[in-house]
């Protein structure tokens, strides 16, 4: 059974339907998994095995009964420690939350229950979703299973790290400046951050009420579909939801009359091979009958400054309690982090909030008006190590630079509230994946996705898996 690790979301949905495999030999497997695998990559926090066991023994007993079940009947998933659950911890990767037990279940949890899935553990994260690295001073790092010595990106690294290993079968993850789709990218799967208001955030750790956006992780960007087209969509619980219909994404054979947009950012400090991959990925776009058109894009350094103005902001605000009383049970960079948030003037935030509006509406006539679809890196070179990018651990001058060169590409997206797709590409040295980002219009998930499972099935993307290290 150790075989089923390297399948697909998609493929276990139609193994469990076809009955040739049952849930509980799916959940049995990835439990074992995780037994060898979680002290190398360090990706679950806690693994609640008897009641994903238990839950397995139910999908199958629905199954051959049968009754009504979800399209994720009987799927083992795992999710970042901040997504509450009534009656078990939400951690939200620091000590301060260690043992906040919620009252009430998170929308997108309900709504992934509902479909059927179960859940095998909470998964390990950046403090307080704040670092693009994967740094955690209490749990320590998540670690990239394609090699430990290398981040694995933040801040839903153990999410990155657990659906890479083959421990889930996909994840949620949150995104406020790249937190899906640097771990996707570095870890070697797919990763999608909505639209601003696409998925509710009901019930979920807040960071930046305005950038923070909830998405799905998962071997490919088909299973990525599959877990958008169950959490997306209105909720009442959460009045920052859109009520915009979901879309479904086309599967497409061909991309004749798309326009690929590629921006004048992508030249911008690739190394030899990462360029190299993504000129491949062009060229099976183009293949495809897709058209490449040349777009410019403001200045990525000063999109990502804005962001960041917004973001440290709205979190020192959240965490302004915490600060004043319990300093010492953050770690040393997240704390001085937000406190440099308590020290940006209101009228530059305001001023960083309105501006959004204008520039958007610039880029969605500008940019979009030439193309259907921006092709962007996730990050232009090979990842780091963690030594490399742990820095100044009191975090001085050093911490802000790393998150700046980290989220280059990512943090202007979110600072624009539009929807980005990572997608892997190829593999840099060491084996180390190599992601490229895909981004829309505002609310056209459907769009990047059809385009992102075109170019997989093109490029012929497999499922690997890494060996674990002797």
């Amino acid at each position: 059974m150790n075989d089923v690790a390297s399948w697909t979301l998609t493929e276990v949905a139609t193994a469990l339907r076809d009955r040739t495999v049952s849930s509980v030999e799916l959940t049995s497997a990835l439990l074992d998994r995780i037994a060898a695998w979680n002290g190398v990559v360090n990706a679950f926090v806690a693994v609640e095995a008897e009641t994903a066991l238990a839950a397995a023994k139910a999908a199958d007993a629905a199954r051959a009964a049968g009754q009504p079940i979800g399209p994720l009947a009987g799927i083992p998933l795992a999710h970042k420690d901040m997504y509450d659950r009534a009656g078990v911890v939400t951690g939200c990767g620091s000590r301060i939350r260690a043992g906040h037990v919620a009252t009430e279940t998170a929308t997108v949890m309900a709504r992934l229950e509902a479909a059927g899935a179960l859940h095998l553990g909470r998964l390990n994260m950046s403090e307080f979703a704040l670092g693009p690295t994967g740094l955690n001073a209490h749990h320590g790092r998540a670690c990239n299973p394609w090699d430990p010595a290398v981040v694995t990106g933040g801040s839903s690294s153990g999410s990155g790290a657990a659906v890479a290993a083959g421990l889930a079968y996909g994840a949620l993850g949150s995104d406020t400046g790249g937190s899906i789709r640097l771990p996707s990218a570095i870890c070697g799967i797919a990763g999608l951050k909505p639209t601003q208001g696409r998925v509710s955030r009901h019930g979920v750790m807040p960071l930046s009420f305005s950038q923070d956006c909830v998405g799905p992780m998962a071997p490919t960007v088909e299973d990525v579909a599959l877990l958008y087209g169950v959490i997306a969509g209105a909720d009442p619980k959460d009045p920052t939801a859109s009520t915009r219909p979901v879309t479904v994404p086309k599967v497409r054979s061909r991309l004749d009359g798309v326009r690929i947009g590629l921006s004048d950012w992508t030249g911008a400090d690739f190394d030899g091979l990462t360029a190299s991959a993504h000129a491949d990925a062009r060229r099976i776009l183009e293949g495809l009958g897709a058209t490449v058109v040349s777009v410019e894009m403001p200045d990525p350094m000063a999109l990502g400054e804005l962001s960041n103005v917004v973001a440290m902001t709205e979190a020192a605000a959240i965490h302004m309690d915490w600060l004043s009383t319990r300093p010492e049970d953050y770690g040393d960079q997240v704390r001085a982090r937000l406190r440099q948030g308590l020290t940006v003037p209101a009228a530059l935030y305001l001023r960083a909030i309105q501006m959004r509006t204008v520039l958007v509406g610039r880029i969605v006539e500008e940019v979009f008006g030439r193309c259907d679809v921006v092709m962007l890196p996730v990050l232009p070179f090979v990842p780091p190590t963690s030594a490399e990018m742990d820095g100044d651990p009191a975090g001085g001058a050093a911490v802000p630079r790393m998150v700046a060169v980290m989220a280059r590409f990512t943090r202007p997206i979110s600072y624009l509230g539009l929807p980005g797709l990572s997608v892997p590409i190829g593999r840099s040295h060491g084996n180390l994946p190599i992601g490229m980002q895909l981004v829309g219009r505002p609310f056209d998930e459907a769009g990047i996705l059809s385009v992102g499972m075109a170019f997989e099935r093109a490029a012929g993307s497999k499922r690997l898996l890494p060996a674990l290290p002797a």
